[in-house]
């Protein structure tokens, strides 16, 4: 299983296909932290994920997509979480997932690409900063050799910048031969920069070699290979991992229970994966923007504002829902449709990453999120 995708800006080894691999020098690494984002690309509902099953007007405005937390694991006197996230529930139990909800980055429009561009680059509008947040914490985080790899097809846009990052993604492409490999492997024995190249390349196969053919092609899957990848003392500390499918107009209810479902088994194989590096592990899930309060005639949602995220790991102050909640009635909400935002992602982002890698929060802040307007990080996320 040979199957990755980066941008490589060597011509000889860009003619060559995905059967070559990125550059993945991760040496010298002077933080045992490791941090993953999981971003939904599509809008998650924050209400269908973490239930507002206190407020009185809950039921009446979500009809039967309230009817799953009946069954849902009750996290205080405000919130019970879908039931299909059982083994996220069983961490929060434990103190190691926090959720907040009624939350969104600065965007108030309802563009996926748009709120995408806002979310990845940290932003206060579309298109206004040109690297990603993700990218800028590698120079944040204390140590120059930190290194960041997204499990994706290409580099998401967050993880785009001055410094080098790299990729790993399965493709339906056959695998290489042993003995192709070593052919390319002899071919580059006299070039000293292609060479190097390739041994980084070799050792990430090596790491991912036993995940089967099939192998990221599911949730699971793809937590198992993210873990793999962030797992080695001279491993990745930071990783990305694309998620979609959260843009639920039609029969929600069902859908969204399938990519809970799914993400459930993403967090679980992580900690599985990343065995005692898991109490120093935080992931965190995060979206464009929410989805609307009210149901449309299809059975689903349609773009929002206010939605949840999570923060999730060993490393996680958890065991509680981070939320000022401003109401469900129609007079609360944004708009008169959506869930009113009132905790800043921004500030819930830079706060998690500074007590995560021991940074200054402020000095954080401004590299993260540059216009922010001077916005402070929540504070108290993480474990002391």
């Amino acid at each position: 299983m040979f199957d990755r995708r980066s941008f490589l800006s060597t011509a000889t080894l860009a003619t060559l296909g995905t059967v070559f691999a990125p550059r993945m020098a991760f040496a010298k690494a002077a933080t045992t932290k490791r941090f993953v984002f999981i971003i939904q690309r599509g809008a998650a509902d924050g209400l269908g994920t973490v239930g507002p099953v206190g407020d009185s007007a809950f039921t009446h405005q979500r009809g039967a997509l309230a009817e799953d937390f009946a069954t849902g694991a009750k996290l205080d006197a405000m919130f019970a979480l879908h039931p299909s996230m059982a083994h996220t529930a069983m961490l929060y139990g434990q103190g190691q997932a926090l959720f907040a909800h009624a939350i969104a980055s600065p965007y108030r429009d309802r563009s996926h690409f748009d709120g995408q561009n806002v979310l990845e680059t940290g932003g206060a509008g579309a298109y206004q900063v040109r690297d990603g947040w993700l990218n800028r914490l590698l120079g944040v985080v204390p140590t120059q050799d930190a290194r960041a790899i997204a499990v994706a097809a290409t580099v998401p846009m967050a993880l785009r910048g001055s410094h080098e990052v790299a990729s790993y993604a399965p493709s339906a492409l056959p695998a290489a031969s042993d003995d192709l490999l070593q052919r390319v492997a002899m071919l580059y024995q006299g070039d000293s920069q292609l060479h190097g190249l390739w041994s980084e390349a070799m050792a990430t196969r090596q790491l991912t070699s036993d995940l089967g053919q099939n192998g990221g092609q599911n949730a699971a899957a793809t937590g198992t290979l993210a873990a793999k990848l962030l797992s080695p003392a001279d491993g990745a500390r930071i990783a990305m991992i694309e998620t979609g499918g959260w843009d639920t107009h039609t029969t929600q209810r069902q859908r969204l229970g399938q990519q809970l479902k799914g993400l459930d088994a993403m967090i679980a194989a992580l900690q599985v994966g990343m065995g005692p590096l898991w109490d120093d592990t935080m992931v965190l899930v995060a979206t464009e923007f929410g989805r609307t309060v009210a149901v449309n005639g299809t059975g689903g949602t349609d773009h929002g504002t206010g939605t949840s995220a999570m923060l999730i790991g060993g490393a996680v102050k958890g065991g509680r829902v981070v939320a000022d909640w401003p109401g469900l009635k129609g007079s609360q909400l944004y708009e008169n449709r959506d869930l009113k935002p009132t905790t800043p992602l921004d500030a819930f982002i830079g706060g998690a990453v500074a007590s995560h890698f021991a940074t200054d929060p402020e000095r954080t802040m401004a590299a993260l999120f540059p216009t922010s307007g001077g916005t402070a990080a929540i504070e108290g996320l993480v474990r002391a």
